[in-house]
């Protein structure tokens, strides 16, 4: 029920592995958040890793199915006294986009965010989960019109 929307995630993330993190993400080329997603029960839970974002600078929308999520990493406010004497934490800007299925209910998504960890919980819609359908005998009416 949920499908990336970025081909070459895998690559990028296997890129940045051996030749390091790469350049900052900007707003026009953010750079991809990791995800776990799993389904428990009758909903899909999606896990976002964003350790050092602050919850105000997590933006989170749908449209058409399209769930995005976008955040920004600032670098600490320390003061103008301060010199930068290593930098190896990434800053800048993350995103991510999930297409989502129709038998998800995207009109009652909830969001948390805990110890650098954003946790969607996505509904599965009532028309998308498994129902029973009675069988009829044959020449038993009432059971047709039940």
């Amino acid at each position: 029920m949920l499908m990336r929307t970025d081909p070459f995630h895998t690559l990028d993330r296997l890129t940045q592995q051996l030749l390091g993190s790469g350049p900052t993400g900007t707003w026009s080329r953010p750079t991809a958040m990791p995800i776990d997603a799993y389904r428990t029960g009758d909903e899909f839970l999606v896990a976002f890793d964003l350790p050092g974002v602050a919850p105000d600078a997590i933006e989170i929308d749908i449209e058409r199915n399209v769930l995005t999520v976008r955040a920004e990493r600032r670098p600490p406010e320390l003061g103008e006294d301060a010199k930068l004497q290593l930098s190896e934490r990434p800053l800048g800007v993350y995103a991510r986009q999930l297409l989502l299925s129709d038998g998800l209910d995207t009109d009652h998504v909830q969001a948390s965010y805990d110890n650098g960890v954003l946790l969607l919980r996505i509904p599965v819609a009532e028309k998308a989960k498994p129902r029973k359908i009675a069988v009829a005998a044959a020449g038993d009416r009432k059971a047709i019109h039940a």
